[in-house]
């Protein structure tokens, strides 16, 4: 049995610390004193629920699981376990960071879902305040599950992927990742080279920004309530997204990183066989389950991922001479929208540490 500390309990972290808790782990889970809806209704209730069924279809991995902890103390939470399991938004991860900090210890591992470059912006803000901390940064694309809390410390599961492909940083410790990570959460690991191929494989790069951005007027008018996937998918739509995932694939290639398609991510994720994007997102049992769209700009398919996808793709294409017009397009139009420059607020070379230095460079700062 391994320790962890679940750092935020939103969807995805509450899903953990249920999972992660079902499968043998014994969990911490931390929220801020701010948000600590979730955190008192399992100390209430002595754990959480998983529901057998959600708007009449069946959930997986339904029950009842007591979690070990649940705690607004972030020092309780960081002593708890040398495994820091950060599931947040993006804009969250530098925040919690900063509070961490003071009790972070050598040695400990920061798991990131999703990462996002996180681990590259948190090494920085590390070497600046705390240079001789050794900390080990894990980015995976995104987190294992699809799921919603329906009400407070009671969730739904809705699926499952496959497998999480994700980086460790600095990566001459994958090795000591892989025995931490052993039996540590329900789905078999894949061990990237690097937090940029992490970030660049986050399949919600072309399946959430560009669609809500194209879809938005819908989304508003009708408060979000049909089918995200099914219903913001259009043969025209899918073949926009096609061709923003080829500009995505051109700036892995400039830096020599081999990345999937989208629809190969997908497929193998999913462990289905769709010929094309738009049959993925109209098929996908995992994704047509619920009707839960994002209902204005404001929604993390928008605030999330162009700053901290959309924005380090056009960072990283810049930084090589490559044009991504229609990532670059989407990102002024999200901007437009919430009244806020992404181009500056967004996740940028800068943030990562990594602006002085060349396409090259970039390269092979991760081969050591």
């Amino acid at each position: 049995m391994s320790k962890v500390s679940i750092i935020g309990a939103g969807n995805g972290g509450m899903t953990a610390a249920y999972h992660l808790s079902k499968i043998g782990n014994s969990v911490c889970i931390y929220d801020s004193p701010k948000f600590d809806a979730q955190i008192r209704a399992i100390n209430e209730k002595g754990g959480i629920e998983a529901v057998e069924e959600l708007h009449e279809c069946p959930m997986l991995f339904s029950g009842f699981e007591k979690i070990t902890k649940a705690t607004t103390d972030i020092k309780e939470a960081v002593e708890f376990s040398d495994i820091l399991v950060m599931i947040c938004p993006s804009f969250a991860q530098e925040i919690l960071f900063r509070e961490m900090l003071p009790h972070l210890t050598n040695g400990q591992t920061l798991v990131l879902m999703p990462g996002n470059y996180g681990g590259l912006v948190l090494n920085k803000i590390k070497n600046e305040e705390r240079k001789d901390l050794e900390l080990t940064f894990v980015d995976a694309i995104s987190i294992p599950w699809a799921c919603r809390i329906v009400e407070p410390a009671k969730l739904a599961i809705m699926g499952l992927k496959e497998f999480l492909p994700m980086s460790v940083f600095p990566y001459s410790n994958v090795e000591k990742v892989k025995a931490r990570m052993e039996g540590l959460l329900p789905l078999d690991v894949e061990f990237l080279k690097n937090p940029i191929i992490a970030g660049m494989e986050n399949i919600n790069f072309g399946g959430h920004p560009l669609l809500t951005t194209l879809n938005m007027g819908i989304l508003e008018n009708f408060n979000g309530e049909f089918s995200y996937y099914r219903d913001c998918c259009s043969t025209a739509t899918a073949n926009a997204a096609a061709k923003m995932d080829l500009e995505r694939l051109s700036v892995g290639n400039a830096y020599n990183f081999k990345l999937r398609t989208e629809l190969e991510a997908m497929n193998a994720l999913y462990a289905s066989d769709y010929e094309t994007v738009y049959e993925f997102n109209r098929a996908s049992t995992t994704h047509v389950k619920i009707s839960s769209s994002p209902n204005s700009s404001k929604a993390r398919y928008i605030t999330e991922d162009v700053p901290y996808l959309l924005v380090p793709c056009y960072e990283f294409a810049k930084k090589a001479g490559i044009r991504v017009p229609i990532v670059e397009s989407c990102i002024h139009i999200a901007s437009a929208y919430n009244d806020e420059d992404y181009f500056t607020t967004g996740r940028t070379l800068e943030k990562m540490g990594l602006a002085d230095l060349t396409v090259e460079e970039i390269s092979s700062y991760f081969e050591a």
